[in-house]
């Protein structure tokens, strides 16, 4: 076969769309998609979204990319880019969320800061029964940090380390998480955009390399209802212009050497807590997981070395001196996602927002906080209304999209819940 360019984006779903074209596009910049993409839902349900222009013609988007962002694919012959979307008159489409990125990372880079990210993903693992029904992959001898057959008897997690390899990603590390069949994919820090678009094709491959083992690889934040959440975090720091992380306060981190900077960031994280929750945890089942004392982000809390807060200061000084968000999961689109914790921490520098007093409880049976996220899709879609200043940071067209899309995601699931609710969403995150 001769070689082909796959070209893609990620959706207000947070699906990936693309097309695959010849081996004579490969050196174009472009290609057309409908807009109203941007009112399809999971069921193939086409909405009037704000920006989907439904009843305006259902004109043609372009996505855009550079040939410099072209890389090599882990399916044969193929070449891949995730690009940006543009409306038919050439000016950036609002509601695409690597755009949003876009915006994020130029905000900082106007104070002289360049922000560094760094993900970790979690997912579970289904097979397909002879009936079709799925069942939670067999790992007899999974436990939290395993490694081996014992984990991962089909060895899939092998393949998509090795593909990934190939493909070039760059991974920090593959392991079992405490709820089996759960793992954990945690790829290196990079600037924010780069480690955006390596999240979104990684998870895509892995999703893709497991298939071809007979496994459904999902990101849903809460497929087994019993079990525990998948979260998605975010890790990031700020460069300068020489390179050095500003968050870097000595060799030593944690809560009593983070920097003026350091503090008015989890400061905006803390007082965006609630709206943050509409962007990053947008799913029903996102709401299965941001619960009290589940370790997921619901507490509007910070500190150090406590997994029961949604900020937490990293032990680690010197140039690895960072944050990491606790609240997302990957059902988000991972660009708007970061795009929105990178403006929330920007507004809390930006507005001098107080900071709170760290964490003193324990989570479980007691804590601090004041605020915590909804406990249903549409009450955080509220939150999220309710913040016009996070809006406006992240972009009004955007979020109007995602409310309209979410608010009608409500009703759909609404009278789905266990296998049916899971696999209304399981085939695409």
């Amino acid at each position: 076969m001769k070689p082909r360019l796959r070209a893609l984006f990620c959706d207000h779903l947070s699906i990936m769309r693309g097309k695959y074209l010849p081996e004579s596009k490969i050196g174009t910049a472009g290609t057309r998609f409908c807009q109203s993409q941007y009112g399809v839902h999971y069921d193939k349900d086409l909405l009037p979204a704000p920006g989907a222009m439904l009843f305006d013609g259902l004109p043609d988007m372009e996505l855009r990319w550079l040939a410099s962002e072209i890389r090599p694919s882990w399916e044969r012959d193929t070449q891949i880019v995730v690009g940006d979307l543009y409306d038919n008159a050439g000016a950036p489409l609002p509601m695409c969320g690597r755009g949003a990125l876009k915006r994020a990372v130029a905000d900082w880079q106007a104070m002289g800061l360049s922000p560094k990210v760094g993900i970790e993903l979690e997912a579970f693992a289904f097979t397909r029964q002879p009936d079709g029904s799925l069942a939670p992959y067999d790992t007899p001898g999974g436990h939290v940090y395993g490694t081996g057959p014992f984990a991962d008897p089909l060895r899939f997690n092998d393949a998509i380390w090795e593909r990934a390899e190939a493909a070039g990603f760059d991974l920090e590390l593959i392991t079992s998480e405490y709820d089996t069949p759960q793992f954990e994919y945690t790829l290196k820090f990079d600037d924010a955009l780069r480690a955006v678009d390596s999240t979104v094709l990684f998870r895509l491959l892995a999703r893709e390399v497991a298939f071809d083992h007979g496994v459904i690889l999902t990101f849903l934040p809460k497929p087994i209802p019993e079990k525990g959440g998948s979260g998605m975090h975010v890790n990031f720091s700020f460069a300068d212009s020489t390179g050095r992380n500003v968050f870097d306060n000595g060799p030593k981190g944690g809560p009593d050497h983070m920097t003026d900077l350091a503090r008015g960031c989890v400061a905006g994280l803390v007082h965006h807590h609630k709206a943050l929750a509409g962007l990053t945890a947008p799913t029903t089942l996102s709401y299965h997981r941001l619960k009290p004392g589940t370790l997921s982000g619901h507490l509007g809390n910070w500190g150090g070395d406590h997994r029961n807060v949604t900020t937490r200061v990293s032990g680690e000084g010197g140039y690895k001196a960072r944050l990491e968000h606790r609240m997302a999961d990957a059902s988000s689109n991972p660009y708007t996602a970061v795009a929105a914790v990178l403006q929330a921490a920007r507004l809390g520098v930006a507005n001098g927002y107080a900071l709170p007093a760290m964490e003193s409880g324990d989570g479980f049976e007691s804590w601090d906080a004041a605020e915590t996220t909804a406990l249903t899709l549409g009450a955080a879609m509220d939150d999220l209304a309710a913040d016009t200043t996070l809006q406006a940071a992240v972009g009004q067209m955007l979020c109007d999209n995602h409310i309209f899309m979410k608010r009608a995601e409500v009703e759909k699931t609404a009278a789905l819940d266990g296998a049916a609710l899971r696999d209304f969403y399981i085939w695409y995150v």
